[in-house]
């Protein structure tokens, strides 16, 4: 490249710096709500076509070329990793709290296995039902199927169970 299509260039880059630069600036803060990280977006657009008509490229519409290559910075920005300590989320005003439902969740699972544990102690007549009902979670449709009961007595059986689960439980945690 000599030195008259350098100057050229230059030239080119430079009107359209003054034309583009504010309308570049207003769409990268749009996106990124950053007045900071929009200036270092801006700047790196037109270096890289800087660079790009330096190695040679050819480009049809400028206007259409740096927002292409702001939009694709923009998406660079989006998927780095971006990590915050502690310390700064404190001073901004963030307090760390412990999630009450993820704990309450992990105790019902704690409290519905040993609940299915205490199944073999119950009557025959409805280990077998509470059994096929809550291990094997079959609907109350196929356990009629099995035994050949009514849906009825099932529900009532299951019914009747889980009121005897309540009790085994109650024992259970006052030992």
């Amino acid at each position: 490249m000599n030195k008259r299509e350098t100057l050229k260039q230059q030239e080119i880059l430079s009107v359209a710096h003054h034309d583009f630069n504010r309308g570049l600036n207003s769409y990268a803060f749009f996106k990124v709500n950053d007045h900071s990280v929009e200036k270092d977006l801006v700047q790196e657009t037109f270096l890289k076509t800087w660079k790009y008509l330096v190695r040679g490229g050819k480009i049809d519409t400028l206007k259409a070329f740096l927002y292409h290559v702001l939009n694709n910075l923009i998406v660079d920005e989006y998927r780095k990793h971006k990590t915050i300590s502690l310390d700064t989320l404190t001073e901004n005003g963030f307090e760390p709290s412990v999630d009450q439902t993820e704990s309450k969740r992990f105790i019902n699972v704690i409290d519905g296995k040993v609940i299915l544990l205490m199944i073999p102690r119950l009557p025959d007549t409805y280990k077998k039902i509470m059994h096929m009902r809550f291990v094997q979670d079959l609907s109350l449709k196929e356990i009629s199927l099995i035994t050949g009961q009514t849906r009825n007595s099932i529900a009532v059986k299951i019914h009747r169970g889980i009121e005897k689960l309540k009790v085994l439980y109650g024992a259970h945690a006052i030992t």
